[in-house]
């Protein structure tokens, strides 16, 4: 009976050392989760995903959650007899779907999120980027076939004070936060980006991490002839790669560049297909998904400290 035991429960303690460097190299640092994709839909990713948040808090990091909610909005907007339309890969945001637009990220997304983490402890606490002048933006225009064009409330971000978000941290909570901001012209609220939103928040907050969760593997070598996924480029690299990215990586990878250009030290595009995919990528040799590295440290910047 004994030895059974013994032997089911090596691998654990296997598992426990494996993450041990690791654990070291993260302690007392920061890292901001871009939560999107399937892992916000699927019931299982996103208990598993409140999971791995919690862990990371209770082994001695200091985790932010920053999310959107695409499919969210879409639905609730369909329900309401909005139309859904797209430009440059924006949503077109009249002043009626930003008021859907924050009630279903604050009202809705937000606080299931801030839910599934207080299930394991007085944990979470839910912000948007209106709060105490987190996220700032002005009016965005994107430029399609050399034209500025008129998308509505979409906002891109002037500025971001993260003192509201360090004070919840030095307490030990959890911030989550609903990428949306106000303007500092206008006093119009705006929809940002969440991409955009965590890269901006990470580089504030002087993060060790950014991680963003996306429906893919990473970022492959050369889609769509191979799935083999890139584990590790520098930001020259990445860079290099941008302009022939498809439209729904620019902001993930885009966002990723701007991070390790601005003292983050590695951002991450991860599976949230997988369960438990925070976990892996930050805690075992292997990792999952692909790395971006500052250019200074494209060497070393993949071994625990």
């Amino acid at each position: 009976m004994s030895t059974t035991r013994k032997h089911t429960a090596l691998p654990k303690a296997r598992t426990l050392i494996e993450a041990l460097p690791w654990l070291t190299r993260h302690y007392g640092r920061t890292v901001v989760i871009k939560f999107g994709g399937n892992a916000m839909v699927d019931e299982d990713l996103k208990a598993a995903f409140a999971q791995d948040v919690v862990f990371l808090r209770h082994a001695g990091l200091k985790p932010v959650v920053v999310h959107g909610g695409g499919p969210q909005i879409s639905a609730q907007l369909d329900k309401q007899g909005l139309v859904s339309e797209f430009k440059a890969g924006l949503r077109v945001t009249t002043p009626e779907a930003m008021d859907v637009v924050r009630m279903v990220l604050a009202g809705q997304v937000q606080r299931e999120l801030v839910g599934l983490l207080n299930q394991h402890g007085p944990l979470a606490v839910g912000l948007t980027g209106e709060d105490a002048h987190t996220i700032t933006a002005t009016k965005h225009q994107p430029r399609i076939e050399g034209e500025l064009v008129d998308i509505g409330r979409v906002g891109e971000i002037t500025e971001i004070d993260v003192g509201a978000i360090e004070a919840l941290l030095d307490d030990g909570r959890i911030p989550v936060i609903s990428s949306i901001a106000r303007s500092a012209d206008d006093h119009h609220v705006y929809n940002v980006n969440a991409d955009t939103a965590a890269a901006a928040l990470a580089a504030a907050l002087g993060a060790e991490t950014l991680m963003v969760l996306t429906d893919v593997e990473g970022l492959y070598e050369d889609w769509p002839n191979s799935d083999e996924v890139i584990s590790k480029l520098t930001a020259a690299q990445l860079e290099r790669l941008l302009p022939d990215l498809s439209s729904g990586m620019v902001p993930k990878m885009e966002g990723c560049l701007y991070a390790v250009r601005n003292g983050v030290t590695t951002a991450r595009v991860l599976d949230g297909r997988v369960p438990h995919s925070i976990l892996l990528e930050i805690f075992t040799d292997e990792g999952i998904g692909t790395m971006v590295v500052p250019d200074d440290e494209g060497k070393e910047a993949g071994n625990p400290a």
